[in-house]
Parts: structure tokens; sequence; C-alpha cells
């Protein structure tokens, strides 16, 4: 909007309010509007509401002008806008611009900030001897620190954080006053006179003397195992280089092999044990600063047992004041791993951690300032020049996904039983939770409930609609079925697809690939190797891989082997040929391989399922690379790790025109004849995975000419695997197709709840 003035001579005076709604609360928009305005001249002033920051501004016609544009061209680093409106208002004639208190009545619908790290000013505070923040673990201003982690409830002022229990010092009020100060309103201010305050106890809660970090260093360099209070909740740490240390960890964690994440003081460092592109550069700097996937180098010098059959790393830089200064303290690798036992959610409470962790670990770093949401560190790859989510959490959530469609009712997305996050969707606003976990105990569906409750309160959601997996069993479902509101299901693998089409914020019919584990398909089946011709509100199941018996069900994800003589079973039937893999894998299973035989051939435990991830399973096991796994998908992900990506061969399966079925037996056949011959595994490896891509570009070819459909969405957590991704991309582009894939969300069932919202919502638009 532009104000003009009419006449001659001295300028006419106008006034105008003006609303500016997205991530405004929390990250300096007020004082930067202060100051934006002071040095216009204009009178006024601005505030928070929960809606977001409200203005009003007094002066020549110009100078407002130039105040709106500011507004969006200029906003603080931390700030996202997303929208400015602007009308007339009465000229007062009163002199002077304020900040005026935050007005907490009537609907909240302001956005909130995610946990961010540390900025450069306040590192260099920090590394000041004579600055009076020199070395302290809590140090922020508004363009960095805590944010999601400590908001109780909004507006985002003080008295509604976890800050509210430390009273400011004179020069921290001085600061929080000035608005010349880059504290200026800055919520978390504090320093060591008046702010929180670390110290370092023993396993039995003993407050051990000296320098809490140097403390924590010292026992680190020593292979002790140390569990620290980050900005989400406690990270269990050891000596990366120090193989007894990061052992006993798994022992005692009871994470047998699951790759553990490292925490490297800077990019150089990072540089010293990975092979690192721009790319992933600038993932690692990002101010979420997540943990990113990168290729090791061989000479890194990394226990062994921090990522088992692994060619990569997970690595992060520090990112709160506390990590920097323990990473100057201990310059080394460390280890850096969700505090908990294996399955259970991350500690984020101190009584709690002090008494869950006791037995992991021998020492505990720290502090006074609450934690009022546990949130898990974000993982990410890098894929097709850009970002590949994996995990989307510190740092990311809670800022919304903004779509250009509206939902016409609020909705609650429950996500799935594994990897859940759940939604709740508002406007064009799509608020995807940070990582719960999987739902299978009494802790995580508790961290569920509170979750969805605290987004509730924050983001003034009141859900019409409660969307649920198909899956009966799933502690998601179960809850949603307890709500009072409308309930809808929605299919697993269309979630999947909606996912990546709101991902892309794409609502034209696709053709959809939805890779996974396992989901309930429409006809009581498990689905995971699915084609479906698909848009937001509905899809067809269009082509599949042909279905396989899963001897012993959910046992057959922790046993693969299972998976290769369901698949054996299906290319040679009774009549296994006396070929040498077959004698190897006969030989390592005799005891129980008739049994389990027997049993899917009975179909007794035995669902059919179209599965990819477990095709991957079968062909990984029948190769030797895992007959049983400690995590899901571990199979399929050291299977990728192994592929030659030099090889350009290729197996081929045949696709039935009538049924859509593709037989994924056939690229099981040619991986053991290529293993008879004595192919080398990383070359069956990658063959399997560029025939797995060619099945898929044909697939798509076939459904074009039957559809008139040009772009395809690839979706589920087998298209985690970066070389599939790869190879099925080269080979769709180059077939003329658009290709869509995740960027946003993950692929894996951490994005199934936007997927579900999605569809709702889509639905919602057809019968308005």
């Amino acid at each position: 909007m532009r104000i003009t003035a009419g006449g001659v001579g001295k300028p006419e005076m106008a006034r105008i309010r003006v609303r500016v709604e997205g991530v405004v609360q929390g990250v300096g928009f007020r004082p930067f509007v202060y100051g934006v305005a002071s040095r216009l001249g204009l009178a006024g002033f601005v505030g928070n509401d929960g809606r977001g920051v409200v203005i009003e501004a007094e002066g020549e016609a110009a100078a407002l002008d130039c105040l709106v544009d500011a507004l969006s061209t200029q906003a603080p680093p931390l700030a996202r806008v997303e929208r400015v409106t602007v009308e007339p208002a009465a000229v007062t004639g009163l002199a002077g611009f304020t900040i005026s208190a935050s007005d907490s009545s009537g609907s909240r619908t302001v956005l909130v900030a995610p946990d961010t790290a540390t900025c450069v000013d306040c590192l260099t505070e920090m590394a000041d001897p004579g600055d009076r923040r020199h070395a302290y673990a809590f140090t922020n201003c508004t363009n960095c620190g805590p944010r999601y982690t400590i908001v109780r409830e909004l507006p985002y002022d003080r008295p509604g954080t976890t800050m509210a229990a430390f009273v400011l010092c004179e020069p921290c009020e001085r600061e929080y006053r000035d608005p010349l100060d880059r504290r200026f309103h800055a919520q978390p201010v504090c320093c060591p006179d008046c702010g929180p305050r670390l110290r370092l106890v023993s396993a039995d809660s003993a407050l051990m003397a000296g320098d809490p970090v140097s403390g924590a260093a010292g026992l680190l360099a020593e292979g002790a195992i140390v569990a620290i209070k980050g900005l989400g909740g406690y990270h269990l740490a050891v000596a990366a280089s120090n193989e007894e240390a990061v052992s006993n960890l798994r022992s005692r964690k009871h994470r047998e092999e699951r790759p553990l994440a490292l925490m490297v003081p800077d990019i150089e460092a990072a540089r010293r044990l990975c092979v690192i592109d721009d790319v992933e550069e600038a993932l690692l700097l990002d101010i979420a600063r997540p943990i990113v996937l990168l290729e090791r180098r061989s000479d890194a010098g990394i226990a062994a047992s921090v990522a088992p059959g692994q060619r990569g790393l997970g690595v992060m830089l520090p990112y709160s004041p506390l990590h920097y200064l323990l990473a100057t303290a201990h310059p080394d690798p460390l280890v850096m791993t969700s505090g908990n036992l294996s399955s259970e959610p991350i500690a984020y409470r101190d009584d709690d951690a002090l008494n869950r962790l006791a037995g992991i670990a021998d020492a505990f770093l720290i502090h006074d300032r609450a934690i009022h949401t546990r949130v898990d560190d974000s993982v990410l790859r890098a894929s097709r020049g850009g970002p590949l989510p994996i995990r989307r959490s510190r740092g990311f959530a809670p800022a919304p996904l903004t779509l250009p469609w509206e939902f016409p009712r609020h909705v609650l997305a429950c996500g799935p039983e594994l990897k859940n996050t759940f939604c709740l969707a508002r406007g064009r606003h799509a608020f995807v939770s940070h990582h719960i976990g999987d739902l299978e105990n009494h802790e995580t569906l508790q961290s569920f409930t509170e979750g969805i409750e605290h987004f509730r309160r924050l983001f003034s959601v009141a859900p019409e609609v409660v969307v649920h997996d198909l899956h009966p069993e799933y502690l998601s479902t179960k809850y949603a079925l307890e709500c009072d509101a409308e309930l809808l299901g929605v299919q697993h693998h269309h979630a999947h697809i909606a996912s990546c089409l709101a991902d892309n914020e794409v609502a034209d019919p696709v053709i959809g690939v939805a890779f996974d584990g396992l989901g309930m398909g429409t006809d009581g089946t498990l689905w995971g190797g699915e084609f479906l011709v698909a848009d937001l509100a509905g899809f067809t199941r269009a082509a599949h891989l042909a279905p396989v018996a899963m001897p012993g069900a959910a046992r057959a994800v922790r046993e693969p082997w299972r998976m290769a003589a369901a698949y054996l079973d299906a290319v040679f039937g009774l009549q296994w040929p006396d070929a040498p893999t077959l004698k190897a894998f006969r030989a390592r299973h005799e005891t129980r391989l008739d049994q389990v035989l027997s049993m899917a051939r009975a179909g007794l435990n035995s669902p059919l399922t179209s599965s990819a991830g477990r095709l991957f399973d079968a062909v990984a096991a029948l190769a030797g690379v895992r007959d049983t796994v400690s995590y899901e998908g571990q199979a399929a992900i050291e299977f990728e790790q192994l592929a030659d990506r030099s090889e350009p061969g290729r197996y081929g399966a045949r696709i039935e025109s009538s049924s859509g079925l593709v037989h994924g037996s056939d690229l099981v056949a040619a991986a053991l004849a290529d293993l008879d011959a004595g192919v080398a595994v990383p070359v069956v490896a990658a063959r399997f995975h560029n025939g797995l891509a060619a099945v898929v570009v044909e697939v798509c070819e076939r459904l074009r000419r039957d559809t008139g459909l040009a772009a395809v969405a690839l979706s589920g957590g087998v298209f985690q695997n970066v070389l599939l991704v790869e190879r099925c991309v080269a080979g769709l582009e180059a077939a003329g197709f658009r290709v869509l894939t995740h960027r946003r969300v993950p692929p894996n069932d951490g994005g199934i709840s936007l997927g579900q919202a999605a569809v709702c919502g889509a639905r919602d638009r057809l019968s308005c």
C-alpha cells in the first residue's frame, strides 16, 4: 500500500495501522520496527498480540511507505514475514514512537520461532575475557538462542517462557529496555549474575567441584560418559575416538548398532572426518544446525563402533553456547547421542534424567533453565543439490509449512506408529510437530499426547476433524478414535504421496511412487511397493510389487533372512536348485528354514506384503549383508552403503500389463545368479538399485500412456536411499517427467501427518 498526500507546501501527515503476520515474535521484530520508525521520524507504537505484530505509525507519507517496505525487505534474520496488511487510521498528533505492552487477549494465530544456533555477535562476547558474558553458557540475543523449547504460552514474552524464573539484573534490564541494544526485548536475555547456572554432578547427584565445563571435558578425555543438558533435552556424550567408551555407551544405552551422531567444533574439524561439498557445508552451517549425513574419510580416526557397517557419519556443529564451550575445552570429536534408553523418548526434565540416565552416565552437566518441550536433533542428507530431511525437529519445528490452499476446518492429523509426528492445520498453515518417535510405549505416547495439547494451545487450533491411519492397532489411530471430533481414515501410501505434493505445493494429479516398509492397504494386506495415480483428495492403486508372504509377520522385519526365504520360494517353489549361494543360505538357517517356509506356504502368521523395503531386506540377506537387524531398515541401509556407484549394469523385472504386478522376485533371481557367478556384492547391490530404478521408470511410462500424467512424486522411507532417488530421478527426467521429491518434510513416516492433513483439507475444499 502506498500512502499519498495531496497539495503543495507542508507535507500532509497520515497515520496507518499495520499488522505483520508470520514468525515475528521472539526474533527482534519490535525493536527492529522501533529502530526503523525512529530513523524515519515517525510517531506511534509497535506491540505483540495473539496474531503477530501490530504497528500504528504516523508521519509523512513517504516515510510511512519506507516503513512498510522495510517490514518485508529488511526484517531481522530469524523473522519470516508471511503477510503485511495496512489500513488507514485517524491522525492523533502525538509525538514519539514506543514499544507497547503485549496484548494477550483474543485468538492466538502468531507463529513461534524454532530454536536457533548462537550468532557470531554472541560468540564474540563469549570469547572476550573483558566481556561480562565471557564463557557464559546461556548467552543469547534477539538473533539467536532458545525459542520453542522454552515457550509455555503466547504472546512470546518472558513471563510466558521458562525464563520467567530468572529476575533480570540491572545491566540486563538496561539492555532489555534500550531500543538501541541488540538484546532489546530479547526474552531469554540473562548473564552470569541473573541467569541460569551450570553444575557438574556425579551419577548419584553429588556436586562435583571446579568449573563444570572443564570438569566435564576432563571426564570425557578419560573415557567417561557424560549426560549433557542441551536445548531440547539431554545428550549422552563420549570421546568419539575412544572405542572402549563408545562400546560402554552402546552397552549401557542398549543401542546395539544404530549409528551415533558426532559433534565437532567447526567446519574445518568436520572436513577432517568427512568429504563435504558446498551443499553439505551449507546444511552444517544452517542456523538450525542439524545432524548431516556425510561420507566419511578413510583416515577419520573415529571408533569403529560409532557407525558400524556405514560408509558415512552423522555430524553436527555446536549450536548452543554450552556446546561451544565444551567443544573448546574438548576439541576432539564427541559422540552426542540422545539421552535415553533405546526406544524411550529423550529425557528433558532434570529429575527424570537423573533417574533414567543414572545407569548410563558417569556424570551430568546440567543447568537450572527448564526445558518446556523436548525436541530431538534434526537429521538431513544432501540430495539433488538440496536438503533431504530424514528427521525434522530442532531448528525447524514448530515453524509451519505455509501452503497455497486454505484448510476450511481446523485439522489434527495423528500420523503413523513409527517415526511419529502429528500435524495441526488451520488457515494456510500446517504445523508439523517435532519428532515424537516410535509409539511403542507409554512414555512416547505421553509425549505424543502432551505435544498435541501444547500445539493446540500455542496455535489456537480446535480440531473439527481428526485424521488417522487405516491400521487399527496403531496407537496414533487409537488416540484418534477417542477424540470428540469427526474422524477421517487416510490410507498410508496416499498420505505419503499427499505429503510430497504438499511439500512441493502441488495439487494436480501425479503418478505417485510410494516405497516403504509397511502400511495397511485398503484391501487389508500390507502395502509398500505402490504406484498410485493420485491427487490430494484421492488415489487409484495402478500398479504394485507382487505380494509375497512375510513369515512371522513383524518378526520378518527384525529377521530379513525370512523375507529372502519367502522370495526364494516365490522364485523356485518347492524345488530349490543346488546353487552355491542357496547352499550357504540353507547352512545359515537350516534349523528354522523348513519351518519358516511351511509357515509362509500355509499362510500361518504370514501376511502378504508388496513392500519395497522387504524386497531390499530379501536381497541384502541373500547377499550375506544382514540376516537380522537391530533397527528398522538396517539391512537396506547397509546394502545401499555397499553399492558400487560406478556400476552401470541393472537387473530386470517382469511387469504385467493387465494387473500392474511388478515381479520383484525377478530382481531376487537375477541377484542370486550373479552371486552364484562370483560377482562382488557391491556390484550386485548397484545392479539391484539400478534395476529397481529402471522398473520405476518403465511403470511410470506405462501409466503416462494410460493417464497422460507427466509428473511423478517419490515418497516413502525407501526414498531416504539417495542412490535409489538419484537413479530414479535421472531416469524419469530423461524420460521427460517432472519429478517431485521431499525438501521440507521427510519422505519417511515423519512426513505422513502432513499428508494426512493435506488429504483432509483437499476433501473439505471439494465439499465446500
